[in-house]
Formats: structure tokens, C-alpha cells, sequence
């Protein structure tokens, strides 16, 4: 081991050339091209290359070069021979790097862009994938279709020669279209190719259902569904054939073109047709597919239009609208027909004559009688006459409009929580002519932070009580109520305040049943304390320690109705008082807890024995260490007699350091031990020297034993090992470690495997075996791999890390 007092900052003279880049190991592909770069510091410095140990010059594959300072040796055409250790020395320095030459698989450039040209076949023919490759053996060749590996059978044939793989697909179906993949694979990596491979076939037949667009006297319009595989082709025509049912020919209707509808105006009025229609393409004509059959002329009725819907009532007229049906039956609506009933009759009523359609989609109805009470239904009416009537229409009184009602009374909040809110009222009253009665209320929220408000029921409660739900916690709301009637809506009625989202208030206090005032902690343990407490609205929680405000060390976690202390990895200076208070608008509560934090007492020190009075022992010890930091830190004595030859507790609770142990009795030796005792338990034992009582006292006798020389010889070890670093550039870095050994050893600095000892642009210092390197400006270059390397007659150490420069 060494020492040294003063710090010692060493900075040597720049003995020459220097490496600013070395070289790079690198991976070289057969046929490729490869090339290795190193930087020296001096741009007249010229430099040899070697390969293996022996020097290298510029040859037909090889060219050396020097621009400036960088020194470049480039392989044209990389082979086998080519791999190796390459070397380059310059005034005394040398830096070396490996290339490794590998050959992986590759495809022919031109062959690899024909091969991705899709390959387009008949059904039933073959196809041929084809493609040449260079790569060292051995190497895997996989080929798929469609994702699926293939393998050699019946109709599938896989050939591999030297450099070139063959792929044969024979009686090919539409089916096996899809894309082909060829894989290669050896120990250096792996290569695919991709390509498409096209199998035409027939189309299928067209496709269902059929879809009648018009079916008049005069004309029949359908459509159809294109096929569900065109065989990879174009639909060149659909062929349709004719047969009117009854008869047992077929009449050619001829190629219509690509598109899947026809009509046909040749038809008589009445009679019912049948087609066939077959799907034509360059591969051939699909399977035909037969049409249900079809009458000209059908009576199509309007399907049923919308329930009428009441505008306004009087005492004399109720007027009406409705909407169109969505089925018009393939023909225009030409009107419409209007039914009325009286509520509690079964006989529906004529509005409209009958030979008098209604034009238009709405009607004034005035035969009503004054009081009572109707609904109505309409009917839709196109060429081939009246369809279904519409479901019936709300039951309507005849009479005059009602007033809208009043303002609610007694508007209040009945209870609430952080989500919900309950409200009631009283219906407001009815002034005739003025306001009516209500029928129904709505309630309505406005947050404080918008304009707009919020319906929370979309039909009307006829209740006079409702619950808001869905409110945000501790959130501000206006909150107001609108009744409604026959005649409208009335003046809304609001609350005089807003309404916080919260439950009643509550004062807060502890919902334990026991709550512990006095806590216990080993030191090193963490210490945790769950108080839980009820309140509203939700209360601040403050804890403190000794009347002042927990350290950042103590966690606090407060949830709904809980609050936990937490102290990880307590110390004895944590041992306190800890009050938490709970407070909001309603109240406060308090409670205390007191946490000790301890550990098992160290033991005493030496005992000592001495016979003040004959017949007793006074027992004297020397405080433990724990004393003067544990109040509560006391002492037990226990004795042993030669008689006996048991432990017996003699003393225990002692405050101070002495005991007088009495009934000593002579020619007993006696033995005493003296234990520390706390919360946490007792320490292990002090003990006294034996105590014998006789006529003639001995001395006590030491004996010590012969001492041997030690040899503190070890070999070098780092005790704080390099930290990595980033520093930014134009800023200084500095690195250290410590390192100890015996003898001395000698430290030596490199960056990237080149030695910086000699290198000025690095103070480098040796300190009582702590080791720096200062960079007074970084830049780029300083980027890299840092080592130092200790070295003594018992061996050797090292240490790296590496630097990175931020710009």
C-alpha cells in the first residue's frame, strides 16, 4: 500500500506522432469491396502496412493511399485470402484491426427484377420459377406459395444446381394463385425474393339475389350481382337467355356488355318471364345462373307512410302531417287517403272522400267535435291503388291550445353525494286563463364553467322528485326546474345558489375503534401508520412530527376516508411525536402517536469487580453506547457461582452503571455478566473476570500472544471503479478511480488502445492511489473508449469506460 500527502499534477512534452482514429475491425463481402482508415496527427508522417506480420504494398487488388493525415488500404474485389489482421505503424506507433471475410447469400441483380414479374398461366398448365444465386455452402434453399412451404411431389418439382434453383408447378388451378417466395439461408444471413404467379380459369356464374328495379306492363328492369371469381380476367359480356313461363323454349337474348343489369322492354302485360345469365370472359363462359320468375304488370302497393303527427289542436280544427313511405311500390305516390277514430270506438271514419285523394303530405281536419278525443291513420296511394295504413297517430283533444304552466314551488335539495344530487318540489298552482296545470316536469344542470344548459331527462317526469347522476366530484352546478303541459313549457325555477357535487357536511372524525398512542420500530425497518377518518366535504390532512411539518423522507398517502404514514428504512432520529390533523370546513380532529424507532442495545463495557465490603461484590461497568440516545435503555445482572454453575438474574431495571451483589460466600468462585435491555430486547453480555474469595489475594496475568509478521503484499485492485460520461462540447471532463496495491503499482492511460501518458492534450495525476485524467476542452475527437491499466509485481487490473461528446 502507498500514501502521498501532496497532490502531484504531471504534464509531459509531446513525444512525437499519435493515432487520432485507429483502425476498425470490419466484415468484408466476397467479391465486394473493402477498405480500413486510420488518422494520424501529423500529415508528413509516412507509415507501413502489414497483413498477418508481414508488410503489405499497393498490388492488382490492393491500393494504398495517403490523403493528408488519413492512411487508407483498399481491398477491390474481397476473397477468402483477403481475411486476416492488418496492421499499420507509423514513427514507432501501430494500430491493428480484423477484417473477416464473409460470403452470404445473394441473387443476380437482372434475374432478381425478372423474377418479380408476375407469371400468368391457363389453368391446367404449369409454371417455372427460375433464379440464380452466390453463397457459401452449405446453403438452404425454401420456397412457398402463398406462405406455405412446398416439397417435391406429384405436381410440384424443386431442382438445385450449383448456383441456380428451379421451381416447377404443374396442372395448376385457379386456387393456387397467390405469391411465390424463394429463401435462402447459410451462416452468414438470410435473403427472399418475391413473385407472383396468376392461374386464369372460367369465371363463376353470377350471383344472387336479384334485385327487381321495375316490373310494369311495359317493361321488366333487374339487376344482379357480378360473379364471385372472374378467373383473374376481365368480364367481357354477360349472355342472357328468356323464357316465358309456360312454354318450354329458350330465346337468345345476346350479349348485353359488362354491367350486371338489363332491361327488357319486349314483354306483354300480365305474363311472367324467366332468365338465364352466364358471365363471358377471354377464358371461356361461366355456368349459368336461373332468375326467379318475373311478372310484367304486378300490382305493387306503397308500403304504409309515417304515424300522422299532430301540429296544432283547437276546438274546431286539428291539423296534421306525415312523411312519405319509403317502398312507393316502383311507381309515384299520386296522394294519399286519411282515417279518423274517437278514443274508445273500433270504427275508423273516411276524413277524405273518397274520390278525393289528399294531394299534398299534410291535412287540415275540421269535422271534430269540441271535447273529445281522436287519432288518426293514413294511407298511401300510387297506380296500382291504396296500401297499408300507417300505425295510428297520438290521441289528440279537440279543443283550444292549454296556457303553459307556472314556476314550481319549494325547490329544494334533499340530499347529495360527490356524483349524485337529489332534488324535490311542489306542482305550481293553476290560475285559469293564465296558467294550467302541469303535466310533466323537466331538470336541467348548467356547470359553472359553461353557458348552455344540460336536460338530464329527455321526456318529462310527471314525479315531483328526481336524482342527478353522473356529477363531477367537488364540482360547481346551477341547478333548475321547468314544468311543462299540453301548451308548452313554463319558467324555469332556480335554486338562490349553486350546488357543490359532494355529500352533506360532516365534522371530521376517527372511525377506529382503538387507535394505538405508542409505536415500537426497529431501526432500518420501515415504520407505517393507517388512521381512518370520515368527513365531508373531503377534509385537509397535515401531518407533523415534534409540532413541526414530516421531512421530505416521511411519504404521507392520502385516499378516500384513509390517511398512511410511511417511514422506509427508519432511523432513531425519526423517533418522535406525530400528530395528524384533519380539518375542513366544518371542524377539525386531532390525534397523536408517539413512534420510537431502536434497535437491540450495543453491550456494555468492561466490568469491573471490587469487594468494598466483606461478604459482597460491587459490580461497576461502563455505559453502553446506546445510553446517552435511548432513555428508556436500562440494565440487567446475572450471576454464577462455581457451586452452581447456572446463570441467575441477580438485578434487572438498573439506571445506573453499579451493583452491590451480596451473600458472597468464600471459597466460591463467582462470575457476573452484565446484559443492556430496551424496548427491543437485550444485548449480548458484558462479563466481569471470576471472582474468588481467599485469605491471599493473586494478581491477574495477562498473557498476550506472540505477535507474527504480516505481509501486506496484494496485486493491484480498483476499489472505485470509471464512471461512464457525457460531456458537452467545448466543456471540460474529468475522469477518476481509486486503485489499491503493494508494492505501488505504475498506471497507464489509453484511449482507443493508444497510450495518452505521453500525450499533452491530458493532464493525468496519481494521488494516494486515486487516478484522474482532465480534458480542459472536449471535442469530437475525444470520443471513444477510455482504459486505464495498474500493473505491480503481484499482477495486474483494469478499468474502462467511455466518453461521449453532446453538441
Amino acid at each position: 500500500m502507498y500514501t502521498f500527502t501532496n497532490l502531484l499534477v504531471v504534464q509531459y512534452s509531446d513525444p512525437g506522432v499519435h493515432f487520432h482514429a485507429g483502425l476498425s475491425d470490419c466484415k468484408a463481402i466476397i467479391g465486394e469491396a473493402a477498405e480500413l482508415e486510420c488518422k494520424l496527427s501529423s500529415e508528413e508522417c509516412e507509415g507501413i502496412w502489414y497483413k498477418d506480420g508481414e508488410e503489405v504494398k499497393s498490388s492488382e487488388g490492393i491500393t494504398i493511399s495517403k490523403e493528408g493525415s488519413f492512411h487508407r488500404l483498399k481491398i477491390h474485389k474481397v476473397t477468402e485470402e483477403f481475411a486476416g489482421t492488418y496492421k499499420f505503424e507509423a514513427d514507432g506507433r501501430k494500430t491493428e484491426a480484423t477484417i473477416a471475410v464473409e460470403d452470404p447469400p445473394r441473387f443476380d441483380t437482372e434475374e432478381l427484377e425478372a423474377f418479380k414479374t408476375p407469371v400468368t398461366v391457363k389453368k391446367g398448365h404449369k409454371a417455372t420459377f427460375k433464379l440464380s444465386y452466390i453463397g457459401r455452402e452449405p446453403l438452404k434453399v425454401q420456397w412457398y406459395l402463398e406462405g406455405e412451404e412446398l416439397s417435391d411431389e406429384s405436381t410440384i418439382k424443386l431442382e438445385h444446381s450449383d448456383g441456380c434453383t428451379n421451381l416447377l408447378l404443374m396442372k395448376l388451378q385457379r386456387k393456387d394463385s397467390g405469391e411465390v417466395k424463394i429463401k435462402l439461408k447459410n451462416e452468414f444471413g438470410t435473403v427472399e425474393a418475391f413473385s407472383q404467379l396468376i392461374v386464369l380459369d372460367k369465371p363463376t356464374p353470377p350471383m344472387g339475389p336479384l334485385e327487381i328495379v321495375e316490373a310494369s306492363s311495359s317493361a321488366i328492369d333487374f339487376k344482379w350481382r357480378p360473379p364471385k371469381d372472374s378467373g383473374g380476367c376481365k368480364i367481357g359480356n354477360y349472355i342472357l337467355e328468356r323464357q316465358q313461363v309456360g312454354r318450354n323454349t329458350w330465346k337468345k337474348v345476346g350479349p348485353i356488355g359488362p354491367e350486371a343489369k338489363y332491361r327488357d322492354l319486349d314483354v306483354d302485360h300480365g305474363r311472367r318471364y324467366c332468365y338465364r345469365i352466364r358471365v363471358e370472359t377471354e377464358m371461356g363462359t361461366s355456368e349459368l345462373m336461373e332468375t326467379e320468375d318475373i311478372q310484367a304488370g304486378t300490382k305493387a302497393y306503397p308500403g304504409p307512410p309515417s304515424a300522422p303527427k299532430v301540429v296544432t289542436a283547437f276546438k274546431d280544427c286539428i291539423n296534421l302531417t306525415w312523411s312519405p313511405p319509403s317502398d312507393t311500390g316502383g311507381t309515384n305516390i299520386l296522394g294519399y287517403n286519411l282515417e279518423k277514430r274517437k278514443k274508445g270506438s273500433n270504427l275508423w271514419g273516411q276524413v277524405n272522400p273518397l274520390e278525393e285523394m289528399i294531394k299534398g303530405k299534410g291535412c287540415a281536419v275540421k269535422d271534430v267535435v269540441e271535447g273529445m278525443e281522436y287519432e288518426f291513420r293514413v294511407s298511401a296511394i300510387n297506380n296500382s291503388g291504396a296500401g297499408e295504413f300507417s300505425t295510428p297517430s297520438e290521441f289528440v283533444f279537440a279543443r283550444d291550445p292549454k296556457k303553459p304552466p307556472g314556476k314550481v314551488i319549494d325547490f329544494k335539495v334533499t340530499d347529495s353525494s360527490y356524483t349524485t344530487l337529489s332534488l324535490s318540489w311542489t306542482k305550481p298552482k293553476d290560475i285559469e286563463g293564465v296558467e294550467d296545470e302541469a303535466k310533466g316536469y323537466y331538470v336541467e344542470i348548467r356547470p359553472a364553467e359553461n353557458t348552455e344548459w344540460d336536460r338530464c331527462n329527455s321526456n318529462a317526469i310527471t314525479m315531483t322528485t328526481y336524482t342527478v347522476k353522473g356529477m363531477k366530484s367537488m364540482g360547481m352546478y346551477w341547478v333548475r326546474v321547468v314544468a311543462t303541459n299540453d301548451g308548452g313549457e313554463g319558467e324555469p325555477q332556480e335554486l338562490d345558489n349553486y350546488i357543490l357535487a359532494m355529500p352533506p357536511p360532516v365534522r371530521p372524525r376517527f372511525t377506529d375503534a382503538k387507535i394505538k398512542s405508542f409505536m415500537v420500530v426497529r431501526a432500518g425497518n420501515s415504520a407505517r401508520f393507517n388512521i381512518n377518518f370520515e368527513a365531508s366535504p373531503w377534509p385537509e390532512v397535515i401531518w407533523l412530527k415534534d409540532g413541526v411539518p414530516v421531512s421530505k423522507k416521511v411519504t404521507i398517502s392520502n385516499a378516500e376516508g384513509t390517511s398512511q404514514l410511511l417511514i422506509p428504512s427508519a432511523e432513531r432520529t425519526d423517533t418522535g411525536i406525530y400528530t395528524i390533523i384533519v380539518k375542513n370546513i366544518v371542524g377539525q380532529e386531532t390525534i397523536s402517536i408517539e413512534i420510537r424507532v431502536t434497535d437491540e442495545p450495543k453491550p456494555p463495557g468492561p466490568v469491573e469487580l471490587d469487594e468494598n465490603v466483606p461478604g459482597t461484590v460491587t459490580v461497576s461497568w461502563t455505559a453502553s453506547p446506546d445510553e446517552k440516545r435511548d432513555d428508556r435503555l436500562h440494565y440487567m445482572v446475572m450471576k454464577r457461582d462455581s457451586n452452581k454453575r447456572t446463570w441467575n438474574t441477580v438485578a434487572d431495571r438498573i439506571f445506573n452503571n453499579k451493583f452491590t451483589a451480596c451473600n458472597i460466600m468464600p471459597g466460591r468462585e463467582y462470575q457476573f455478566r452484565v446484559y443492556a435491555k430496551n424496548d427491543m430486547g437485550s444485548s449480548k453480555p458484558s462479563e466481569s473476570p471470576k471472582w474468588l474469595i481467599s485469605t491471599k489475594k493473586e494478581k491477574f496475568k495477562v498473557t498476550m500472544p506472540e505477535s507474527k509478521p504480516c505481509n501486506l503484499q496484494s496485486p493491484p485492485k480498483f476499489l472505485v471503479p470509471l464512471k461512464m460520461h457525457t460531456a458537452p462540447q467545448g466543456y471540460e471532463c474529468y475522469m477518476s478511480c481509486a486503485v489499491k496495491g503493494d508494492p505501488t503499482p505504475s498506471m497507464t492511460w489509453l484511449r482507443n488502445n493508444i497510450s495518452l501518458n505521453t500525450n499533452t492534450n491530458y493532464f493525468i495525476s496519481n494521488t494516494c492511489g486515486v487516478c484522474s485524467l482532465l480534458i480542459l476542452r472536449v471535442g469530437p475527437k475525444d470520443t471513444g473508449e477510455y482504459k486505464i491499466v495498474a500493473e505491480n509485481s503481484m499482477g495486474r487490473a483494469e478499468c474502462s469506460t467511455k466518453l461521449t461528446v453532446r453538441e
